[in-house]
């Protein structure tokens, strides 16, 4: 058990361009959301298709390939960690959120950015 880790691998659709940013730090980030898709049968036996959203965070150089490469509805698959923080809206809400931080990525699919035949 010593060997368990945060350690997430996903596949999915890039749901919107990516924001990248440029810190005063001389740090890159680029932030985006993945779709993944799961099917299953209901209780009627119809094909049902369950749809999560998770929010992405690269750094560095994985930020450069996510600017240069990686646009809404390209494939990607990715590694990382899962990483849960909390923050105060202007309003004084408290808001919670996961995202992903991303160690690997792989850009799949066709060059143009979406899966369709060239």
């Amino acid at each position: 058990m010593s060997t368990l880790r945060n350690k997430v691998q996903l596949i999915g659709n890039v749901g919107n361009a990516p924001e990248i940013k440029n810190l005063e730090s001389g740090k890159k980030v680029a932030s985006f959301s993945i779709a993944t898709n799961e099917f299953y049968k209901d209780s009627k036996g119809e094909k049902v298709q369950d749809t999560q959203w998770h929010n992405i965070i690269a750094w560095g150089k994985i930020a450069d390939i996510v600017e240069g490469y990686v646009g809404k509805g390209k494939e990607i698959a990715l590694e990382g960690k899962l990483n849960s923080r909390s923050y105060e809206t202007s309003e004084g809400e408290k808001r919670y959120v996961t995202e992903v931080i991303v160690s690997e990525i792989l850009l799949l699919g066709s060059k143009n950015g979406n899966n369709t035949s060239e």
